[in-house]
């Protein structure tokens, strides 16, 4: 039977990180597609948000390492749902690209049925 792997979505300038196993923050180390005034109000539904992050240099590295650290906890001993949370600064664009790579990926594998959700994508660009 696959295991069930939640992946959460979300921005923290909007609430508090959800509670996860695993939570991946991407605000520091990779570009935001908010400071490109064309992007800033596309989200991750919009095809030029995707290309700009997954080719962001280490995202795909992350996804597979993340992929991995999944694997990982589904090994355990303990059966349920593995939930990842990984958040951005607004939630709209970084964050919910990551997840349905993430989500991608897993799925691809065979060994995992994956559930997304994203908090903050629907909400209002934050003005910073």
């Amino acid at each position: 039977m696959a295991a069930v792997v939640e992946i959460v979505s979300f921005g923290y300038l909007h609430d508090e990180p959800p509670a996860a196993h695993l939570t991946i923050d991407l605000r520091h180390h990779f570009r935001d597609p908010h400071v490109s005034p064309e992007l800033r109000y596309m989200t991750a539904d919009d095809e030029p948000v995707r290309t700009a992050v997954l080719n962001t240099p280490g995202i795909t590295d992350l996804v597979e390492a993340t992929a991995t650290a999944v694997a990982a906890f589904a090994s355990g001993p303990s059966a349920g749902i593995v939930t990842v949370a990984d958040g951005c600064a607004g939630g709209r664009h970084r964050a919910p690209t990551f997840a349905r790579a993430l989500a991608d990926r897993l799925t691809a594998a065979g060994q995992f049925v994956t559930v997304v959700r994203h908090r903050d994508m629907d909400k209002p660009v934050v003005q910073r």
